[in-house]
């Protein structure tokens, strides 16, 4: 029987994961990765033991704190808007899987996430649930081992196998916030690791217009209160250095042109020539347009057939050919260079 090592945390998908690995004739061993409250740990053992599945628990907190977390707080720092899941899964989460999986002699391991991993490669979920643009960071190696046993389903479905296989998970809450930030406070979370920058000016078009709290409450898109002469503005830049936020109107918030730094590709890098695909520049399912991307050394260069509204920086550009994710890059600013 071969065995696989899955993540788990005693939540629905990962329970109703172990199950469907079990049918499939994996033996299945799951690592609890501790980075939370003594609560959580032992629901996840509690779950464990109900289901027969052999649970190793690893703290991860300095490593969280070290791979992710301190970078989460930099990014904020420089204006950025990261996402915490797409830092920690190729750096923390799917290296802990494996170094457990080879520890026990495991070829495969699995997770709870909504998309595909097929011969090496991966693809979207169904439509409603769909993850896989939390993945597009992970290397080609680490895809290579790696079996998805949801990718097949909705959430809905799943909770009726969890009904069906009687887990008390069925009715479990989702889990929606950051896993490090649990009071979803990030501002205050941020505050009391680092010192904030304080007030500065709100400029549009040349002009100073008013006053910001502190550019870690604000993100590229997002609207500001009120109206100037009658016309809601929206985010637009952040110069952190500057502490500057830079607003416009909604229809200038559209980009034809997307440059994403520090590249991963999943396919063979594109060096001779242009390619065709699709881009994702947030983790959304309705706006997905055709482009054209440019393999420039460390970066892509994505030029996109309809404009996508305010790509944000430190948020990843993920790229799709059809059904397959083919890579991802965090989309850089006006002022950073590739």
């Amino acid at each position: 029987m071969s065995k696989v090592v899955l993540g788990f945390s005693g939540g629905v998908d990962s329970a109703v994961s172990a199950v469907l690995l079990q049918k499939a004739g994996f033996e299945v061993h799951g690592l609890y990765m501790d980075n939370t409250s003594d609560e959580a740990r032992q629901e996840a053992v509690a779950s464990a033991e109900r289901m027969g599945v052999e649970l190793t628990v690893v703290d991860v907190h300095d490593a969280l704190e070290e791979r992710v977390c301190r970078a989460f707080t930099d990014c904020y720092l420089r204006g950025e808007t990261p996402n915490p899941c797409i830092l920690c899964n190729p750096t923390l989460k799917f290296p802990t899987l494996l170094a457990e999986a080879d520890r026990i002699g495991a070829e495969l391991v699995a997770t709870g996430h909504y998309a595909r991993a097929e011969n090496g490669a991966l693809y979207k979920g169904l439509p409603a649930n769909d993850q896989s643009y939390m993945l597009c960071r992970l290397t080609r190696k680490q895809v290579g081992r790696l079996t998805l046993p949801l990718g097949g389903f909705e959430k809905t479905q799943v909770r009726k196998l969890a009904e069906e296989f009687g887990l008390p998970a069925a009715h479990k809450k989702d889990s929606m916030e950051i896993c490090f930030i649990p009071e979803k406070d990030y501002v205050g979370w941020i505050r009391r690791r680092a010192a904030l920058p304080g007030p500065g000016d709100f400029v549009f078009h040349g002009a100073v217009i008013g006053q910001h709290d502190g550019i870690v409450n604000w993100t590229v898109g997002q609207r500001i209160p009120g109206l100037y002469e009658g016309r809601k503005l929206y985010v637009s830049g952040i110069d952190a250095g500057a502490n500057v936020i830079e607003l416009a109107l909604w229809e200038e918030l559209f980009k034809t042109e997307v440059i994403a730094g520090d590249f991963n590709w999943l396919i063979d890098p594109p060096v001779e020539k242009p390619i065709t695909a699709s881009v994702r520049v947030r983790h959304t399912k309705w706006e997905e347009p055709p482009c054209t991307v440019i393999a420039e050394g460390e970066c892509a260069r994505i030029l996109c057939q309809a404009p996508v509204r305010a790509p944000a920086p430190g948020q990843s550009a993920v790229l799709y050919q059809g059904e397959r994710l083919i890579g991802g890059g965090f989309i850089l600013g006006l002022s950073q260079l590739c």
